[in-house]
């Protein structure tokens, strides 16, 4: 089980797309940084809606998007550290 870290927009490289390929069904996508913003566009939103997906509080809340991504599982740094302990690897794209 991995959780694989994006941190950058799918429209500045192809970190994320690059990860899906990759993803196996028990692993986790975790969303930080411009990554936050991918889960904005449709076309995201429809690649990663089978995928247990996390998104870092503190980027959402720094741009602005708390309310737009309410429906999504957004996590603390607390959480985050306690997700790299429960996976068996993290992979940072």
């Amino acid at each position: 089980m991995i959780l694989h870290h994006i941190q950058t927009s799918p429209a500045q490289d192809n970190a994320l797309a690059t990860c899906l390929r990759y993803i196996d069904k028990q692993d986790t996508v975790l969303l930080s940084g411009n990554a936050v913003n991918a889960v904005l566009l449709n076309t995201w939103q429809h690649e990663l809606a089978q995928r247990r997906i996390l998104i870092l509080e503190e980027d959402v809340k720094a741009r602005g998007l708390t309310e737009r991504l309410s429906q999504f599982n957004v996590i603390n740094y607390e959480q985050f550290v306690q997700e790299t302990l429960h996976h068996d690897k993290v992979i940072s794209w």
